[in-house]
């Protein structure tokens, strides 16, 4: 029922979309285009912030407008909110197998989830989960898809038909009151959330993306276009993947910097040394082959655990996921 409600959800929007360009007039010159930049206010979303910082959507010569999206960015894209953005990619999958029109471009960066439990508690290991109840911020989110991911490699269920662990959702700040109060055994969510609450609660690491084996090297998240950027105007999509690409590079050698820049230009909140630390976790090493490669293990392992469907072509909906432009080089 869940998949189905998500199919309708996600045509809805596309027949949404499609119905707003009825009548549109011929399509806008390239060198009067301009691209709709979604992006949020999270420490995650630095390479956007950069990016228009420090000018690198002008230095290549991009006309773009900064969208703030308050809501879910796959909503934004189906309904031509926005025509580029940045996430993660595990919660792109299920919109993309779904018909969602969006390309992923580059790989940016590792890390930023966690799943944390209190300090006494006798849950050691992934194994241990077994029976448990983990809150969430969203049932469809990637943290949620990053536990699932684990809890199958360590034997336990977690299929409609064979879920052994038991999902609940709280606000993200809500979650760490959740677990204090024993309504839940464990939490996973994103950064800074879970990072702040790790050192405000005295919490233990069970499952953390940027350091263990199985995620370390695996990107997050990626750049994306739409489809129709992509397909109509693929220089538009390579000077926007370029310029989030030399942002990433430049976060990785100024985290501090990067930080402070996100605070006093009001796109984050918190301490700039505790997010620069937060950054500095991160490996920000774009890669265009690095994200196709972060895209396939996902649609892979979601598929192997029954989140994609297994009658979907994985070979086919990877490849329709991503593109690849001539004039963007693999590393910057």
């Amino acid at each position: 029922m869940k998949k189905k409600s998500i199919a309708l959800i996600t045509s809805t929007f596309l027949l949404l979309a499609s119905l707003s360009g009825c009548g549109n007039s011929a399509p806008v010159p390239e060198d009067e285009y301009v691209v709709k930049v979604g992006y949020s206010t999270s420490l995650c979303h630095a390479p956007i912030h950069i990016a228009i910082e420090n000018g690198y959507f002008d230095e290549e010569g991009l006309k773009y407008e900064a969208i703030q999206v308050g809501g879910v960015i796959t909503e934004s894209v189906a309904t031509g909110e926005v025509d580029a953005g940045f996430g993660l990619v595990s919660k792109f999958i299920q919109p993309l197998e779904n018909g969602l029109p969006m390309k992923l471009t580059a790989g940016i960066h590792t890390g930023c989830t966690k799943l944390v439990v209190p300090n006494d508690s006798d849950i050691k290991t992934v194994a241990d989960l077994k029976g448990k109840r983990i809150g969430t911020p969203s049932l469809a989110d990637s943290p949620t898809l990053i536990a699932k991911r684990s809890l199958a490699e360590a034997g336990i269920g977690v299929t409609a038909e064979n879920m052994e662990v038991e999902f609940v959702v709280y606000g993200n700040n809500d979650l760490p009151i959740a677990l204090q109060n024993g309504a839940i055994d464990a939490f996973v969510t994103h950064d800074p959330v879970v990072s702040v609450a790790e050192k405000e609660y005295n919490l233990r690491v069970i499952i953390n993306t940027t350091t263990d084996e199985k995620y370390k090297n695996e990107y997050c998240c990626l750049s994306f276009v739409t489809t129709s950027l992509a397909e109509n105007y693929p220089e538009l999509a390579a000077k926007y993947t370029r310029a989030i690409m030399k942002a990433a590079k430049w976060i990785e050698e100024n985290p501090a910097e990067t930080a402070r820049i996100q605070i006093e230009k009001d796109y984050v909140s918190g301490d700039v040394d505790f997010n620069a630390s937060i950054l500095d976790s991160y490996n920000f090493a774009p890669s265009v082959s690095g994200g196709y490669d972060a895209l396939s293990k996902s649609v892979t392992e979601l598929q192997e655990i029954g989140i994609i469907r297994p009658d979907t072509d994985a070979d086919a909906l990877i490849e329709n996921s991503y593109a690849k432009f001539d004039s963007v080089e693999d590393t910057y």
